[in-house]
C-alpha cells in the first residue's frame, strides 16, 4: 500500500460524489491514525456539501484554493485561501463552491469516523487507488 508516514493522493482510493471528491490520507486504515483523520477535498464549481452534522467528531476545514460559502448553523460567510473553519461536533454546517475553479480544502476530523460514514452513502462511488475519477460513468 503505502509508507504510513508519507502518503500520496495516488496511494488512497477516491470518494467520488456529484459535488466533488475526497481522498482520505490519514485514517486508522491508511496509516494507523487513531486520533484524527485528514484528507483532501475538492468541490466542483457551483457544487457543495448540503447542511449536515458529524455528531461525534469536530471538523477543521482549511481552504487551500478557490472560493466558497461556509455555513455554520445559521451564519454564512465567504471563505478563501488561507482561512480555517472550525466546526464543533454536532454542529450543522455546509460548504458551497461559489467560484469558477475547484474549491480545494484540507478536512480534518477528530476523532476519525465521518469519512467511513461518507463512504457508506449510496451516492458515493469508490474509485480505487491510482485510478483517475471520471464523472461521466465510464
Amino acid at each position: 500500500m503505502t509508507d504510513e508516514n508519507f502518503v500520496s493522493s495516488e496511494d488512497v482510493p477516491t470518494q467520488l460524489f456529484d459535488w466533488g471528491t475526497l481522498k482520505w490520507m490519514a485514517t486508522p486504515d491508511v496509516n494507523g491514525s487513531e486520533r484524527f483523520s485528514a484528507g483532501a477535498v475538492q468541490l466542483a464549481p457551483g457544487k457543495g456539501h448540503e447542511l449536515h452534522t458529524h455528531p461525534d467528531s469536530d471538523e477543521i476545514l482549511y481552504v487551500i484554493s478557490g472560493e466558497g460559502e461556509q455555513t455554520i448553523e445559521d451564519e454564512t460567510r465567504e471563505v478563501g485561501p488561507g482561512e480555517m473553519i472550525f466546526v464543533p461536533a454536532g454542529t450543522e454546517h455546509g460548504t458551497i463552491n461559489t467560484g469558477w475553479q475547484p474549491l480545494q480544502l484540507l478536512a480534518v476530523y477528530s476523532p476519525p469516523g465521518p469519512e467511513d460514514v461518507l463512504a457508506d452513502l449510496p451516492e458515493c462511488e469508490i474509485v480505487p487507488a491510482g485510478e483517475i475519477p471520471s464523472r461521466d460513468g465510464k
